[in-house]
């Protein structure tokens, strides 16, 4: 086990996983944090899940050169790719994966409706399937792929009417057919719960999944006493796999702060600062 004062290394394919590096931030806030966005590759949605699944190795085997003491995968398409088989690659690293919210959803609706937004790659994996059938049996899924909206995200357009529209294309059925819970299945989309819920009109309560993956953390590591003491400010890195400005140009709309980011670039399915 790493000790105490090594950094958790956290990944996605963009800017979304910034929604789980907040919720840790807020809740172990003297955590050091490592960020990677493989923009260079970003939306992982449509892609193969061989493909993401290269792709998160390859961070990986970054993060944990880096010191990694717990790899967060703030991506629910590269969960579904790579989870399983990152595992069982390092089995004495902890991972913390996403899945969608599915089974807190299926026990606060009221009208036995629900609403899935996430990827194709999400809605085709294992794991969104055993949720699925673990936890949805006696509920009414709706899901959306939402085609463009981790673009507009990445691009920051978090209030444009091209995103609105998106928005509108996959919800307004789903009101029709009596939603009341909508549950976010990619790390992007919490940045624009504002619009979804002026689109949903206070009809559907929206579950963002970031401070449950948080609290995770934070018991995994306490459990092996891996936790920094309280009492300090963790110290936060930021890594792009393509153009470094566009991510340091989204820190302030997206965290409230700016930071340099630092160039990570692809060689033979590796990863390196140089």
């Amino acid at each position: 086990m790493k000790p105490r004062d090594a950094p958790i290394g956290i990944f996605d394919s963009g800017v979304g996983g910034l929604s789980v590096w907040r919720a840790i931030r807020a809740l172990l806030p003297a955590e050091d944090l490592i960020y990677v966005a493989d923009q260079a590759h970003v939306p992982y949605g449509p892609r193969r899940l061989e493909e993401v699944r290269d792709f998160s190795l390859g961070i990986t085997r970054f993060l944990l050169s880096a010191g990694a003491k717990i790899i967060v995968i703030a991506c629910n398409t590269a969960s579904a790719a790579a989870l399983r088989e990152l595992r069982q690659l390092y089995p004495a690293v902890p991972f913390v994966g996403m899945e969608p919210a599915v089974k807190p959803a299926a026990e606060r609706t009221q009208t036995g409706v629900v609403g899935v937004l996430a990827t194709p790659a999400t809605f085709q994996g294992a794991l969104y399937a055993s949720v699925v059938e673990r936890f949805a049996a006696d509920v009414r899924l709706l899901q959306h792929t939402c085609p463009g909206l981790v673009q507009q995200i990445e691009a920051g357009a978090l209030h444009a009417p091209e995103t609105r529209a998106i928005l509108e294309q996959a919800l307004t059925p789903m009101l029709a057919a009596g939603i009341d819970t909508v549950v976010l299945g990619c790390t992007h989309y919490p940045f624009v719960i504002p619009l979804i819920e002026e689109v949903t009109k206070g009809r559907a309560r929206v579950i963002d999944p970031a401070p449950a993956i948080a609290r995770q953390v934070k018991r995994v590591l306490a459990a092996r006493n891996a936790l920094q003491p309280v009492g300090r400010m963790g110290k936060a890195q930021f890594y792009s796999t393509a153009s470094t400005g566009q991510l340091a140009s989204l820190l302030p709309q997206l965290l409230g702060f700016s930071a340099p980011v630092r160039p990570l670039h692809w060689r033979g399915g590796a990863l390196s600062p140089e």
